[in-house]
């Protein structure tokens, strides 16, 4: 029988770092080694919009994202309106399009949408399922994160 998801999380590269989400817990922890050196509170994806369940890596690093809105394409440069905050680390691609209500609107997204991890200016959405996937964290721990990782950094999402 293969290993579930949370077998497999701590399973990285003999003293490398790895990130492990824990949906239902709602923070994510670095561990080095198997062991967990820091811990974060996150905002994780709304019902109907949930942060992918599974085994990543880290794929790209933005200092200062611009964010695009997925339906209207309406941008929103750095600085502190900007929903992602100063940092960004995406970890999943996945190029199917999207739908479904996001609390307010009936969204239809075409073509390719991402997941990650990035801070937020909404400091009270954090530790909740309010987001359309990705995964929220105080703009303070998102810097610090950051920091943590590099491109390859294992990501393991657990239910």
């Amino acid at each position: 029988m293969a290993p579930s998801l949370a077998q497999q999380a701590g399973s990285g590269l003999p003293g490398g770092r790895e990130l492990v989400l824990d949906r239902r817990g709602r923070h994510v922890r670095v561990l080095e080694g198997g062991r967990e050196v820091r811990r974060f509170p996150v905002a994780v994806g709304r019902p109907g919009w949930e942060t992918p369940v599974g085994r990543f890596a880290v794929l790209e690093l933005v200092r200062d994202p611009v964010w695009e809105h997925p339906a209207t394409g309406q941008k929103v440069p750095p600085g502190p309106r900007n929903p992602l905050g100063s940092r960004w680390i995406g970890f999943h691609r996945d190029c199917q399009g999207r739908r479904g209500f996001n609390g307010r609107d009936y969204l239809v997204v075409e073509g390719c949408v991402s997941a990650g991890f990035h801070g937020t200016p909404n400091r009270e959405s954090v530790g909740q399922a309010v987001s359309h996937g990705c995964v929220r964290l105080f703009d303070e721990d998102a810097r610090e994160l950051f920091d943590l990782v590099s491109i390859g950094t294992p990501v393991t999402v657990l239910p």
